[in-house]
């Protein structure tokens, strides 16, 4: 009951939460449809109770806001139902169209509870939001932009981006590994999430990983395996789509799904169904470079057979032509030379003969020149002796010359001499030792 306080009555805030919650209670007795996007799951799996929380939006801002509940049991039908329909769990994000009770509780406030929610109305939301998104990539003029690129003659450097444990990233790399041609791929992963909502960044995220050493890749393949159409949404989302269609070498994708092809597999240079099929089209391209090589190998084998053939053929007939001009020549050569023998012996035999002649005559002449030069110089040999024997010092002195000597030098002036010097004078019987007392020089006036 309300207190009367002077001229105030007033309620509890139970009171007023009790008589809110009848309010509703009676006002709200039926079930109702609400459509609302769903910010926000909030599902918590210890015990499977989901909390989602439900928006309006006007303009891109939020005009209405509440709470809600989904108990595990409705949530694991409605899931269930929404997988088998869509094809993609409930998730944040989504508009849905839902059955709710509405109800109020004095502790935990107005509340919707969820008891079912309409897939077929989720799947037309997911449909316009690949539609949208398909065209504003054609609007850009990227939406074939990928499709456009030159395709790498050998696809050899792959940049992968796929989780490392996925089945489909396994049979990828198989099939590459025992190709049986023996074709040899360089593989770089990249892992990322490939369903959700965050594997749009984490593709993404990585791609412009890739793009910052694209010189290094040939080109790069998005690989999901297994999972069937479960978790597609997210390949239809315009910042993937885009990513990929912009992006400056060649995207394959093997996202594991053979129904309704989304936006991100549409502008991909190339789509395969599974991982083993993106495999198989890679060693095709390289089969394809390959076996014309091989024709041309064994094309260029066999005409360097065939020449090979012909020039031994040809050399072979040049040698036969060769051995016989070379034995005629030689013949000949021999005959020449011959002859030539023969006039050689003949020319020197006479010339031989005359040079003996010649000879004899020479070293007569020589012989009587040489005895006359002998004769004459022995005469002057003879005069040339009388001379030196006259010009002998003991002979000088023994006509009365002297040689003196100052110091051991013989002297020819007085200009090297000094008062009292002591000189000796050699004679032709015996020497004697002199002082000089007086010089006079010599006039020449």
């Amino acid at each position: 009951m309300p207190e009367k306080l002077s001229d105030k009555t007033v309620f509890t805030l139970a009171e007023v939460a009790r008589s809110i919650q009848k309010t509703i209670a009676e006002r709200y007795k039926s079930v109702y449809w609400v459509k609302a996007e769903m910010n926000k799951l909030n599902h918590y799996s210890h015990s499977g109770h989901c909390y989602p929380e439900l928006v309006e939006k006007r303009d891109g801002q939020i005009i209405a806001e509440m709470r809600s509940v989904l108990w595990k049991a409705d949530y694991q039908r409605i899931n269930q139902q929404f997988i088998d329909t869509t094809k993609e769990p409930l998730k944040n994000g989504i508009i849905i169209l839902f059955q709710a009770a509405i109800s109020y509780d004095p502790r935990y406030g107005l509340t919707l509870r969820i008891l079912d929610i309409d897939p077929i109305h989720a799947l037309g939301e997911l449909q316009r939001e690949k539609l949208a998104s398909i065209d504003r990539l054609k609007t850009e003029g990227v939406f074939a932009a990928n499709k456009h690129l030159i395709f790498p003659a050998v696809p050899k450097r792959l940049a992968v981006i796929s989780v490392e444990t996925s089945k489909g990233y396994a049979d990828f790399l198989k099939i590459l590994q025992h190709n049986p041609w023996g074709y040899y791929f360089e593989q770089t992963l990249f892992p990322a999430l490939l369903q959700g909502d965050k594997s749009v960044q984490a593709i993404t995220g990585q791609l412009e990983h890739i793009a910052q050493r694209r010189e290094a890749y040939d080109v790069v393949a998005i690989i999901r395996g297994g999972g069937g159409d479960v978790g597609l949404s997210s390949y239809n989302r315009y910042a993937l789509a885009a990513a990929i269609a912009r992006f400056p070498i060649p995207v394959l994708t093997g996202i594991g799904h053979s129904t309704n092809e989304t936006v991100s597999e549409m502008v991909a240079y190339r789509n395969a169904i599974t991982p083993s099929e993106l495999a198989d089209f890679l060693i095709q391209r390289f089969h394809q470079f390959a076996e014309p090589v091989d024709r041309a190998k064994e094309l260029i084998m066999r005409k360097a057979g065939q020449q090979l053939i012909e020039e031994r053929n040809s050399l072979n007939d040049q040698v036969r032509y060769f051995r016989l001009n070379s034995i005629h020549l030689l013949n000949r050569q021999q005959k020449a030379l011959e002859y030539a023998a023969v006039r050689l012996s003949m020319v020197s035999t006479a010339r031989l003969q005359h040079s003996r002649q010649q000879t004899q005559h020479t070293a007569q002449a020589l012989k009587t020149t040489t005895l006359a030069l002998l004769k004459d110089a022995r005469s002057v040999l003879l005069n040339t002796e009388k001379t030196v024997h006259l010009l002998d010092p003991r002979h000088v002195l023994q006509r009365g010359y002297s040689i003196t000597r100052l110091n051991g030098s013989a002297l020819q002036s007085v200009a090297s001499l000094r008062e009292g010097d002591v000189v000796e004078t050699v004679l032709a019987q015996g020497t004697m030792t002199s002082t000089i007392n007086k010089l006079k020089p010599l006039d020449n006036g």
